[in-house]
């Protein structure tokens, strides 16, 4: 993507992971922050020496502009940028964008190939247009807590999966519309809901509970419909996950790994719809023989009857994890307050170094920024 230039105005999570991927792929990404804090997302936490976890993530490779896109010379600064660049993506308050004069309405006459991506909780129309909307509030609308959990406590994910799913389908849908402007010449209009990402995310949940038809239960870290498909604990203490996704598979289970191959016809396990039923009966078999195993002697075992598994790792243990370190997945980046490790972007093609650069202060690019653009340093520019 180089030659591809992106203004955003963008804070927390779900636009600023859209562009860095974007920057990733080589994309010039400008990033407009109010003079003074900027992005929020900076003082979200200072676990990364002094700086916010989501912050450093989500922002490398990026150029930030402070600008007070509210008054005149900062309009006129952001004009400017506007008049050069290809993508236009915001996730401001509902209905902010407009207000600045920045809907796609507004530009597209005097900027034709620009592409403008908005994100928000529930898009631009419909009764929900104007709510707020934060990564848990959509994981709620969107039914993922009512399948999260176990029995009658809910559980959010651990991670901001509403704000991904909405960054990610920005993403591809910015990589499309460059694709199809390179064929007519013309930019265009981007709506990306969060509800609509998580919903569509939801499909497995929604059409298992097809016409009224009883949603799956909250089973924890197990599948909720799989069985054996989930985290059972070894003798030492550990724990590991494993998977049966058919009948094949339940005979290898049953003849290596419990080293009993009559359960394999059991009418109560026969079927994964049987084995699903009767999953309190199974959990505690399966749990009497891991009982007299390691989680290695686990492991061994299900490797050798070819059935998948994982550990269940921590923090630590994903940060040391030897399959990332023998595929050289880790390099550094540069921060305001030096470097710090960063995961190389999933699939990069080795013919194609990814752009790893620093994560910038607030208004680092400023003076670089106004120059190129011919302009004096503004009051609304910090």
């Amino acid at each position: 993507m180089d030659g591809v230039t992106v203004v955003s105005l963008e804070h927390a999570i779900a636009a600023p992971f859209c562009t860095r991927q974007l920057a990733d792929l080589g994309a010039r990404v400008i990033k407009i922050e109010r003079p003074g804090a900027g992005d929020f997302a900076r003082g979200y936490d200072e676990r990364v020496r002094g700086q916010a976890s989501h912050f450093v993530w989500t922002n490398r490779s990026k150029e930030s502009l402070a600008l007070d896109v509210k008054t005149p010379d900062g309009q006129a600064v952001l004009m400017a940028l506007l008049e050069k660049a290809d993508v236009l993506i915001q996730n401001l308050a509902p209905g902010a964008a407009d207000r600045l004069g920045l809907s796609y309405a507004a530009l597209r006459e005097r900027l034709p190939r620009l592409i403008v991506c908005n994100i928000s909780g529930y898009g631009p129309d419909g009764p929900y247009r104007d709510k707020k909307a934060y990564d848990l509030l959509i994981q709620s609308e969107a039914g993922f807590l009512s399948v999260t959990g176990e029995g009658d406590q809910p559980a959010k994910a651990g991670c901001s999966i509403a704000d991904i799913s909405a960054g990610m389908y920005a993403y591809s849908n910015i990589l499309a519309a460059l694709i199809a402007r390179g064929q007519t010449g013309k930019g265009k209009q981007i709506d990306v809901s969060m509800l609509e990402c998580m919903v569509e995310w939801m499909s497995f949940p929604l059409y298992y509970a097809f016409e009224g038809a009883e949603a799956p239960p909250r089973v924890g870290a197990a599948h909720a419909t799989i069985f054996p498909y989930g985290p059972f604990p070894a003798g030492d203490g550990l724990s590991v996950m494993l998977g049966i996704q058919n009948d094949r598979e339940w005979a290898a289970f049953c003849a290596t790994v419990l080293e009993r191959p009559e359960l394999t016809d059991d009418p109560r396990f026969a079927r994964n719809s049987q084995r699903s039923a009767n999953r309190d009966v199974l959990k505690a078999i399966i749990e009497a023989v891991f009982a007299r195993l390691t989680a290695d002697e686990v492991v061994a075992r299900l490797d050798a009857a070819g059935i998948a598994n994982a550990r269940v790792n921590d923090m630590k243990q994903v940060w040391d994890h030897p399959q990332l370190k023998a595929r050289s997945r880790w390099t550094l980046v540069e921060t305001p307050a030096g470097p710090i490790p960063a995961l190389l972007p999933p699939g990069q093609s080795q013919a194609d170094a990814p752009r790893m650069d620093p994560v910038p202060a607030v208004g680092e690019h400023n003076r670089a920024i106004l120059e190129e653009l011919g302009l004096e340093p503004v009051s609304s520019a910090a």
